[in-house]
This record gives C-alpha cells, structure tokens and sequence, in this order.
C-alpha cells in the first residue's frame, strides 16, 4: 500500500511526519496597544508588497494563463498562518508548516505543493500550483509570502490537465505534496525536471515557476525590511490590530445587519462530466446568534457569529466536481465565501472597502457531513472542475441570506469557465489556448449586474491580437450577448458572445456549468441564459456542444460560438421603467423580441433609436400581470431546473 493510500498514524500526516503545528492564534496578548498611524503605514506596506508580487509574476510569467489572463493570486500569512492581506483569496501555509516545522526553515527557501489531499484544503485542483516563502527577522520565521495560479498543464489525460470525465485524482496529473523547492536559495533541479518532464508545456511551465519564486523571495525582502525598521514586537501588534479591526468591522456592520435565526436553503451543480445531468445538491443551513457561545476557534470570543452547516450536501460525484474544504474547520472556505457578506455593507463604497483577511475566520464556524459528500470526498476521487462546488457556494450563501435579510442580495452569477482549443500551429508544434471566459454577474436592490465580469480579482480575458499572433485561429467577434442578463427591476449583467475562426483542424475542450441551470434571480427577478458553445452555427455541421468537453473535433474554416452566463434579475421585470429599458435597447443589450417577452415593453424604429409605445405597453404588461400565478417563488430557477427536477418548477427551499 503506498504512503498515500496508507491511514495515517496518531499524530502524523501520511509521509509519516508530525501533523501537530500551531496557527490561528493572536501574536501578542489581547489588549496590546499599537500607534494606529503605525497599523495604517503596516497595513499598507501588506498592501504594497502583495500588489509588487502579483505585478512582478505578471511581468516575468511566460503562459498566456499566468501573464495575460491573471489567474493567479499572492497572500501574506503571519507566523501563525493568518492571512493578513485582503485584496483576494490565497491559498495556505498550514500544509507547509505542517509537514516543515518553522525551526528547520532557512532564508532562500522556497516550498511547493499542488496536492489536493495534502493542501489543508487550499488546493482545489492540480493545475493550482502554490509556492510558499519565510519570511526572517532576526534569524526566526515571523511571516510568509504565498502565489498560487493555475498553470497550462501539469500532466494527466487531456491538455490542460483538466479531463472532465475523470474519475480519480491520478489522472488529472501529477500531484505534489508539500517539498522544498528551493533549498537556501538553490533550486531543486531535480524537482524541476520531474514536474516539467510531466508538462506538455515545460518551458511555459519552467518559467512560471521561476517567476513566482523568485517575486515571492523579493516579498520575502521587502517584509524582512518591515520588521528590521520597526522592530518585530510592534509589527506583530500592528498584525494583531489589523485582523481585530476586520473582526469588529463585520461584527459591527456586516453581522448586525442579520436577524437571529435559522436559515436553509440549496442549489446544484447540474453535471460531473460521468454520470448523465442531475441534480448534484450543495445545501447551506444558516444559523446567526448574537452570542456564540463555547467555540474553538481561535479567536473567537462569544460574540455575534455565523453557523454555516453544509448537511444535506450531495454524495461525493463520480466525476471532477469534488472540493476538499472540510480541512482546518473549513479555514479556506471561510475565506473564500466571507465576500458574499460584503454586500450587507451600507453602501456599495464602503463593500469595496471591505478586506477579507483572517479577521472573518472567528466569526464563522462551519459544520460538514461526514466524508463522502461533494466537500468531503475520500482520495482519490478527481476534483479538476471543483469550481462548480465552490462557485454554487458563492450562490447557496447568497441566496440564503436574501431569505434573512428579504432579498436584500445580489442574484445569481457564473463568472467561471475554462474553454479552449487545441492541435497542431501552422508549423506543425503542438499548442494550447484555454481562457477563462467571465460572465454577467447578478442584478441587485439598487442596480443593474455588471457584465462580463470574473470572480478572479484583476482577471483578463486573452487580448485578440495576442490570440491570433500565436494561435491559428481568427476571433471574429467578441462583445455582449444580447438577452442573457436575467429580466428583472434590475436586470442582470450580460455575458460574452465570442466568435472563433479555426484556421486548421484542433479539437475544442469546454469545462463549464450552468449550461441545463442557469443563474438564478430573485425577488421576482428571472433567472439569466445558461452558457452555450455552438460549432458552424447556421452551417451544415451545427451543433452544441456539451459544456463538458475533452475533445470535440472543429475542422479547419468552421466557427466556434460560445455564449456565456448572463446573471439573475432582481426584482419584478414589468415594474423596471420604460426609460431603462429604452436605453437597454438602444445600447443592444436587450433585443425588441426581448424587451416585449421579458419587460412587457412594445418599442420599434431602429436599435440606436428605439421608440417605447407607452400605451401599448401598459396594456401588455396588465395582461401579463393578470396571466401568471399569483404565489410565486421567491427564487426563479429557469426552465432547465425543471429538466432535472422531474418537472418540479422551484424546489421546496425556493418559498418563505
């Protein structure tokens, strides 16, 4: 049996070394007093020194993935592996520090890790490579600069490492547990050539590594700088002060803005790219008590606080759609899901001042099922397309918060999917384009999705003239997809309508969901258009394509259409004012088809300037209003939920 499949021991990891390691506790003793000038220049340096990491990764990156669409992220943890840095998620220190105590580290290390089982829950798939660098103050680790991204291809059955039909982690690629990839400065060459051996992309890879290693060291520099000019004691403060002040700011005006109760809702991924569509159930049981009580959690201290508990969750699927989340009491997932409770802020401003660092993690305390559920799978079950889990999560909070707070949330959004092409360039080599395509996000009690945006902070989607440089294909077409934000007072964010010309024959690969269920609205608001992928639309050969796809075969002169998600509405399309509607046509994000079936307008003339008839839509939107049910659902789910419901319009969940 090998070291993997083997049960651990009492107190050890499966490598056979120590598990026991100290995190989440504060630095200096509760009450500490700090200069608060002082915790603004330390937050900022925080600031300053991640954004230089993630410029400086950008800058000397080599795939498309990594330098032109971003999909990476850099954190600060301190020596008890709190993330002190709110900008975006990060994945974490604990797997390192577990596996190699503090004591045996040195400056000039660098560790690596990309194994999902062996991550403490801060990988979800192996193409998420993560590097992690100590940072020295006086001869001891006192911090740590962390970049993790998802790199082109790390080995397994498909390019991309992303097989959607996958049944087990081993073929997905090549798993790394934690190691020391730098050892006081001096790559592991050995190391290096095994993951890079394993790539279909080595050089792409190679330097990619590089860059994040060498910009986390420069992290490293900077930070050791911090503390030699104000001395380690009062740094440490500062970082106490930082993640205490974001504990308060939620207590205070995130937390009191929901009443105590009990809240239950659900939502489903609609695919594993194995079994056939179903509904694969991800259910949030939402408890806010103004007085924690006993907890664990380091931290905590009684206050207001968060039960998320994820019972009635879906077994564990067949195919890649598992996340490992249920590792040191859910810290990840705290983190990853605490920006849903921004939109509770005052105003839109002060949610953008929101950081989400280790502050939220006291206030939340999260309750799993037992293994064998999509966020307790049992290795190896394949987990390369988890983002179906973690993104509906997103979704399951927010709408279970809009049952507390009386929809005072965003509707739904689908901001991730990875699609791309693969074959032979125009010099017989072979290549790989993928891209994560953004998507409409929700409409909200104030205002209208934004459209074609991406969860992924400072995401891009791949620029044409670099595509067409290096790929043989043509891009004839990118902008909105017109109709796919969902109708409602204010309308969801539309998603993006992309025309690809193949060149030369390749295969098309699609990891995506939200093609069968589409983002919900709420409040009256209507549900947005799912995600679609249409090969030689309007040609002899036209089909849609299956929005799991390893490798569907595009000639040479066809056309690639992909549409993707537009979010859910807010509220009642047929009370959204006929001026916002005139200018939705004017600007084409609705069609006069749409604008008459989704907001009972009649309008005519031409697009760019539409006349609304008042009368004639007063008149049809007093008989829609006439025609449909009088109790309606507080959630509209779309046609597609009924497919694989048996039927069923709205789930049991969907009603106050």
């Amino acid at each position: 049996m090998c070291p993997s499949q083997r049960p651990p021991e009492a107190g050890r990891n499966r490598a056979g070394l120590p598990t026991a390691y100290e995190h989440g506790n504060r630095l200096t003793p509760r009450g500490t007093s700090v200069d608060p000038i002082l915790v603004e220049i330390v937050q900022g340096t925080l600031a300053s020194v991640e954004l230089e990491v993630e410029t400086a990764i950008s800058r000397t990156s080599r795939s498309p993935m990594i330098r032109d669409a971003h999909d990476f992220r850099a954190g600060i943890h301190d020596r008890q592996l709190r993330k002190l840095t709110g900008r975006s998620y990060s994945a974490l220190v604990h797997p390192v520090v577990r596996d190699f105590p503090l004591a045996g580290m040195a400056e000039g290390d660098v560790f690596f890790h990309n194994d999902v089982y062996e991550s403490e829950g801060g990988i979800g798939h192996l193409p998420d490579l993560c590097v992690t660098v100590p940072v020295f103050s006086g001869g001891e680790v006192v911090a740590f600069v962390q970049a993790f991204g998802h790199h082109d291809d790390i080995g397994g059955a498909v390019p991309g490492s992303m097989p959607s039909n996958a049944r087990t982690v081993f073929e997905e690629g090549l798993s790394v547990p934690p190691i020391r990839l730098w050892d006081k400065g001096v790559p592991n060459e050995a190391a290096l050539r095994i993951m890079t051996r394993n790539s279909r992309m080595p050089d792409s890879l190679a330097a990619d590594l590089d860059a994040e290693c060498s910009a986390c060291l420069m992290g490293a520099r900077r930070l050791s700088e911090l503390f030699d000019r104000y001395g380690r004691d009062t740094v440490e403060a500062a970082f106490d002060a930082v993640l205490d002040a974001t504990t308060e700011t939620y207590r205070r005006e995130i937390l009191s803005k929901i009443p105590d109760g009990t809240y239950v809702w659900e939502d489903y991924a609609e695919h594993d790219g194995v079994d056939e569509p179903r509904l694969h159930t991800q259910r949030i049981t939402l408890t806010k008590t103004s007085t924690g009580g006993p907890d664990t959690t380091p931290g905590s201290d009684g206050g207001p606080r968060l039960v998320i508990d994820f019972t009635g969750t879906a077994p564990q699927a067949k195919g890649p759609i598992n996340h490992c989340g249920d590792y040191v009491g859910g810290n990840f997932l705290k983190k990853w899901l605490a920006p849903i409770l921004r939109n509770l802020a005052d105003t839109p401003e002060r949610m953008a001042e929101l950081d989400v660092n280790e502050g939220v993690v006291p206030l939340i305390e999260m309750r799993f099922p037992e293994k064998g559920t999509l966020l307790t799978p049992i290795y190896p079950a394949p987990t390369n397309a988890r983002t179906f889990v973690i993104l509906r999560l997103l979704g399951v909070l927010a709408g279970v918060l809009a049952k507390a707070v009386d929809g005072q949330m965003p509707a739904d959004q689908e901001t991730i999917r990875y699609t791309g092409v693969y074959g032979k360039d125009r010099d017989g080599n072979d290549y790989l384009m993928r891209e994560v395509l953004g998507g409409g996000s929700g409409g909200r009690y104030y205002a209208d999705g934004e459209d074609t945006i991406h969860v992924v902070p400072d995401s891009r989607n791949l620029p044409t003239e670099f595509t067409e440089s290096r790929f043989p294909f043509l891009v004839e077409r990118l902008g909105l997809a017109v109709d796919s934000g969902g109708a409602g007072r204010h309308r969801g964010g539309l998603g993006y309508e992309k025309h690809i010309r193949m060149l030369r024959d390749a295969h098309f690969m699609s990891i995506a969901d939200r093609s069968i269920l589409a983002c919900w609205g709420v409040k009256g608001g209507k549900a947005g258009r799912p995600f679609e992928v249409t090969i030689d639309p309007g040609g002899p050969e036209e089909r849609i394509v299956s929005a799991l796809a390893n490798a569907e075969p595009v000639r040479g002169g066809q056309l690639v259409r992909i549409r993707t998600t537009g979010g859910g509405g807010w509220g009642d399309p047929l009370d959204r004012p006929y001026d916002e509607v005139e200018r939705d046509l004017r600007w084409g994000k609705v069609s006069f088809e749409g604008a008459r079936r989704d907001y009972g307008v009649v309008a005519a003339g031409a697009r760019d300037a539409p006349v609304v008839d008042v009368a004639a839509s007063d008149a049809l939107r007093a008989r829609l209003r006439a025609d449909r049910p009088r109790a309606q659902p507080f959630f509209d789910r779309g046609p597609g939920y009924a497919r694989l419901a048996g039927g069923q319009e709205s789930a049991d969940v969907d009603w106050l």
